[in-house]
């Protein structure tokens, strides 16, 4: 799948899904774009690893939540580039706890993070994507959306809410060659789901049809097939990346 001559932008880029993501789209040829939010040392060993490849990418520090930001990144971006073809909302964060307990800052939070950021650097795309009557928007979302686990109700709730939005967005933007998808993941082994993993991994994997948990790189090749010529008629869709999950089959 060759995105030569195209830019992208990925939020959250520095780490697990969304370096895959950086990688992925790189080596396919784009131009790219990364935010990160703190750890400059793994944003900078991104950065060395793929110019050390040969390929053209750039790292801003930046929190996905700040409208200003977003929009400055995607003005300098296509002043530099001349326009953006892939945007991938992939930014955010975690902080269970049961409602009951939940304090409004945790809610606000993650709601911030995870789906303000996405109207933030979907807003600011659109425009130039419009101009250019094309453009691939791709947000990552969650099985959590639907599976409604205990203490996850800000994670939950933000990830229900980009599958709304997916489909709006793509109701809005299909005529001017725009589509709009989002991606599901199951368990991927990364630095957020440690925790989980280190508790109940193997219980975790016994229900699992494929009896594995998903590794960073699953979803990053989801992501390379939305941004594809190949995808140009698929829009509006969540596509689940699970293993089988959400079937309910192994339990």
């Amino acid at each position: 799948m060759s995105l030569a001559g195209k830019t992208a932008i990925v939020t959250g880029g520095s780490r697990g899904i969304g370096k895959a993501i950086v990688q992925a789209l790189a080596r396919a040829g784009a131009k790219v774009a990364f935010t990160y939010h703190s750890n400059s040392l793994a944003a900078e060993s991104l950065l060395s690893e793929l110019k050390g490849e040969g390929h053209e990418v750039l790292a801003y520090q930046a929190d996905a939540a700040d409208k200003a930001a977003a929009d400055k990144l995607v003005e300098e971006i296509v002043e530099k580039w001349g326009g953006i073809y892939v945007l991938v909302n992939n930014a955010g964060i975690i902080k269970d706890g049961l409602l009951a307990t939940m304090s409004f800052e945790q809610w606000q939070a993650v709601i911030n993070a995870n789906l303000n950021s996405v109207f933030n650097y979907s807003q600011a795309v659109t425009r130039p994507m419009m101009s250019a009557r094309q453009g691939r928007i791709i947000n990552i979302s969650s099985v959590a959306a639907n599976f409604g686990n205990s203490g996850q109700a800000n994670y939950a709730a933000s990830k229900g809410g980009i599958e709304g939005f997916t489909r709006c967005l793509a109701n809005e933007l299909g005529r001017r060659g725009i589509t709009c998808n989002a991606i599901a993941p199951g368990f991927i082994s990364t630095d957020m789901t440690e925790a989980i993993r280190n508790a109940a991994e193997d219980t975790i994997k016994k229900q699992i049809p494929a009896r594995r948990l998903g590794n960073p790189e699953d979803i990053a090749n989801a992501v390379l097939f939305f941004a594809s010529e190949g995808a140009s008629y698929v829009t509006g869709n969540v596509l689940t990346v699970d293993g089988g999950l959400t079937l309910g089959a192994g339990m």
